[in-house]
């Protein structure tokens, strides 16, 4: 029996446009892999427009750390090398030309695999990058080890993909990845579910890893609010973590011997016609999804969820580490005298709003922020949606100030950007709060790098 971990602080945000329990297959003819996704990484092109790649065909590599290798999800044809402003690449586009075809890594006996052959293996394909370690969210040393290995396997966001449909029909894979994680770590392998939501066999008859559950509202499915209940976060430590997609395309990976990343990815939101789950290979464009599935107007086109994820255009591509797409209108317009206003139909966590008395409605929101940046207004609001023995508005103004040692003090190794998505929203400041953050931790990285 698991241990069942419950959190008090938190906001559920109770959105229109969950994705209905049906699959369907995409069908994308262009797919990109975007730098800009991996922290921290300088990307040397390998390839120029017109080169014939296959799927595990190297792109570019970290200039800093030049085994950590990108490689193409589909075969085909780079189509395009787009860049951004001092040249800066911004995606690597690939014209997918429907043949499927993929390098062979070969198949490897999982019992018998050393540390040093996976982490040749992942390298080389290209799966590397999927691992990510805390503090700072970047991609995984090989050369370290971490303390334990998280993997979430519900996610808490507003409209989030349901995990269990994503892992259904895939718990042989999805075993055989977890089997591969052990080879990195002394430590536990964490497999984080939920007390109430998880059904999925493949999560639940999991072996090699510690299954705990979790409760309450978001952001208990974060990967902080595991780690402070189970592996707090101290200077000098680190932990990995990974999704349950990513483990599935990590097993296929050393069953198969192929760099296969086919996956689930959700369309959602209020301006969906028909939210649905679409079958996909990662870095996908969204075009197929939405031409003739969503209404008309100026809409924001998410890579990712309303709290954390990226604007993308609308012939955009689901970024590295997604597997949820949502549309919501665009907020560009002005309210007179909007502050005066009863607020009928709107979100918020006010008592002199109306929907602080409905909880469970489901609302249509839009990326208008009712107001501009202003001074900070001190309160304790922060306090009631962030489940952290942390003071968050203390450790916001310590990275303003650019006090790293007040900044370890507040714990901000134990944090990460999305953990203070909430504070971001109900904050009558009208702050970048994840933006604060993640430059806070930037800047300890490369102090301690």
């Amino acid at each position: 029996m698991s241990t069942v971990y419950s959190i008090k602080k938190g906001l559920d945000i109770n959105l229109l446009g969950e994705a209905e329990k049906t699959i369907v297959d995409l069908n994308a003819n262009r797919f990109a892999v975007k730098p800009p996704d991996f922290l921290g990484c300088f990307p040397k092109l390998l390839v120029k427009e017109g080169d014939e790649v296959k799927a595990g065909s190297p792109l570019f590599f970290d200039k800093y750390r030049d085994n950590i290798i990108f490689t193409s999800t589909v075969s085909g044809k780079v189509a395009e090398i787009r860049r951004g402003a001092k040249r800066k690449i911004l995606e690597v586009v690939i014209d997918a030309d429907g043949k499927n075809e993929f390098i062979d890594f070969g198949k490897t006996d999982i019992g018998t695999l050393t540390k040093e052959k996976a982490t040749e293996i992942m390298l080389k394909s290209g799966f590397w990058p999927m691992l990510r370690q805390r503090p700072y969210s970047v991609i995984a040393d090989p050369l370290t080890e971490p303390k334990a290995i998280f993997i979430p396997a519900f996610d808490s966001s507003p409209l989030a993909p349901d995990f269990d449909l994503t892992v259904h029909g895939h718990g042989k894979e999805f075993q055989a990845g977890i089997d591969v994680l052990t080879k990195f770590t002394s430590g536990k392998i964490y497999l984080n579910v939920h007390a109430q939501k998880t059904l999925s066999k493949a999560f639940l008859n999991s072996k090699n890893v510690e299954i705990n559950s979790f409760k309450g509202p978001h952001p208990v499915g974060n990967v902080s609010v595991h780690a402070s209940k189970l592996s707090p976060i101290n200077k000098g430590e680190i932990i990995w973590y990974i999704y349950p997609q990513d483990v599935i395309t990590l097993g296929r990976l050393f069953l198969n011997g192929i760099y296969d990343t086919t996956r689930l990815v959700a369309l959602t939101g209020s301006e969906v016609h028909s939210p649905k789950y679409y079958k996909t290979k990662a870095g996908a464009s969204i075009k197929n999804m939405v031409d003739g599935n969503v209404a008309d107007g100026k809409l924001r086109y998410i890579s990712g969820n309303i709290l954390t994820g990226d604007k993308i255009e609308k012939d955009g591509f689901v970024g590295a580490y997604h597997t949820q797409v949502t549309v919501i209108p665009e907020g560009d317009y002005y309210e007179f005298f909007g502050w005066i206003t009863p607020g009928f139909g709107k979100f918020s966590t006010s008592p002199t709003f109306p929907a602080y008395y409905t909880p469970k409605k489901k609302f249509r929101v839009d990326t208008n922020m009712h107001g501009g940046e202003r001074a900070y207004v001190l309160s304790d609001q922060f306090q009631k949606v962030f489940p952290f023995d942390i003071y968050p508005l203390q450790l916001i103004k310590a990275i303003l100030v650019e006090d790293i040692d007040l900044m370890e003090n507040l714990g901000i190794y134990e944090i990460d950007a999305e953990d203070f998505a909430l504070c971001e929203v109900i904050d009558v400041s009208k702050t970048p709060v994840q933006e604060i953050v993640r430059n806070g931790l930037e800047m300890i990285r490369k102090e301690m790098s």
